[in-house]
């Protein structure tokens, strides 16, 4: 199947609990995977306004995720630091590894990158910096917890 993103709808909205959405102002996201009718894996493309950020800190349990910036320079903030990233750079974040991790936009332009993940059930999300664990819902959707496991209200 063949896609052209200029097709494929933009989101701004954010999944997270009320209280971390204002976080996500500037990010927006186009589905090319659900786009393309895909069950396995994801593939978003997304754009970060400058001063927008890409997710909380985070990582999984079960999926693994891919990031190829395509234009512009971002901060990728990980455990032991920042780095910078430029067109044509990569990064990976194996499921598993307790390393969290974002992507922020500190320049003045537009920075452009593709995400994949795998849609690995039973996956856990946990937000080092954040009082947010995440876990897979039976439909596929994530429930939001505190640390201590008491729900976050929608």
């Amino acid at each position: 199947m063949i896609i052209k993103p200029e097709n494929v709808t933009s989101r701004t909205t954010s999944i997270y609990p009320n209280e971390f959405k204002p976080l996500l102002v500037g990010r927006a996201k186009q589905a090319l995977g659900n786009a393309a009718g895909l069950k396995n894996f994801g593939v978003n493309l997304v754009t970060l306004a400058p001063g927008s950020r890409s997710a909380l800190r985070h990582w999984h349990t079960h999926q693994d995720e891919f990031i190829y910036v395509m234009e512009g320079e971002v901060t990728l903030v990980k455990n032991a630091g920042k780095q910078i990233l430029k067109p044509g750079m990569m990064a990976a974040f194996p499921a598993g590894g307790a390393d969290g991790h974002q992507l922020v936009n500190h320049s003045n332009a537009v920075v452009v990158y593709l995400e994949i993940g795998d849609r690995s059930p039973d996956d856990e999300v946990y937000y080092p910096d954040d009082d947010l664990i995440a876990k897979s819902a039976a439909d596929g959707s994530r429930i939001f917890t505190h640390k201590d496991g008491t729900l976050y209200e929608s």
